[in-house]
């Protein structure tokens, strides 16, 4: 048992950094809206893989047979991603509109690939996919291994490199676009790159809180951070504080009411963001 909560919790605590930092810029560029468009798309790289398994194209061990259709997974949302980048304009097309676009439109092409893998799969006779759709989307972290472990490691180092190499660029646009555009920064580039990392920060949730949940854990830390102060680096910093925070309570939590993990982390993050706005409303706490 304490293996179990031992590896479940070394699993988290690269995904809630990594979506601590990343909800700092979510929330300023008020793209709050997009992690639950690119979680949602997973549904549609889950037909993918599923088909993929139906026509027997999976590897044979369960281990591999599992990252390969994460991998599927990840590569449908980036693709989602990048498409919500591509023809998101703040006159032509809102952002917002974009995401709903994307979003309903990969749920769809999930549910059809779902029910034709599931006809190839008995035809062909074979096992199609090795997890069940709703255990890669709806996923506990307590089910995590030390593979998992290893790839919530690898995605935190991936994410955090790509923003640390991209700070000074991302932030000023992040800051104001329009004079980052001026100065020479690359906006649409920006915008990629920031929803590419998104799409992997969105999978890696997943494992956590489920596709449904894992858009707070890109909300609620930067969103309570901000409240907090006005330093974009302070804010970081502070929402990666929080956002830990926030697991070891919701596990602690989980553990003490037998309730699910990801709900319980949500549910802390949760209190913790309206404790805050509570306290800021009547003067207790002010912006550092």
């Amino acid at each position: 048992m304490r293996e179990m909560y031992l590896s479940a919790l070394l699993a988290a605590l690269p995904v809630v950094v990594t979506c601590g930092v990343l909800s700092v810029p979510v929330v300023v560029k008020r793209l709050g809206f997009v992690g639950q468009g690119v979680s949602h798309a997973a549904f549609g790289g889950v037909g993918v893989a599923a088909l993929v398994g139906a026509f027997g194209l999976m590897p044979a061990t369960e281990w591999n047979a599992a990252l390969a259709q994460m991998c599927i997974i990840v590569a449908f949302c980036g693709a989602a991603a990048l498409g919500i980048a591509a023809v998101s304009d703040r006159r032509a097309m809102p952002v917002d509109t974009a995401i709903g676009v994307f979003l309903v439109a990969s749920m769809a092409v999930g549910a059809v690939l779902v029910q034709v893998s599931r006809g190839v799969a008995e035809q062909r006779g074979h096992p199609g996919m090795v997890q069940s759709w709703e255990s890669i989307l709806f996923g506990s972290v307590i089910g995590a291994g030390w593979g998992e472990v290893v790839i919530s490691a690898a995605v935190c180092c991936i994410v955090l490199g790509t923003l640390w190499w991209w700070r000074r660029p991302l932030t000023f646009w992040a800051l104001d676009e329009e004079s980052a555009r001026a100065f020479g920064v690359p906006g649409g580039r920006m915008k990629t790159i920031l929803m590419l990392l998104l799409a992997v920060a969105v999978v890696a949730a997943m494992k956590l809180a489920g596709v449904i949940l894992a858009t707070a854990l890109l909300v609620l830390p930067g969103a309570t951070a901000l409240k907090l102060t006005v330093r974009l680096r302070r804010a970081v910093v502070l929402a990666c504080v929080l956002g830990i925070g926030g697991l070891l309570a919701g596990l602690v939590l989980s553990i003490e009411t037998d309730w699910q993990t990801g709900p319980s982390v949500v549910l802390v993050l949760t209190v913790l963001f309206f404790a805050v706005t509570l306290a800021k409303s009547r003067g207790v706490l002010g912006a550092a």
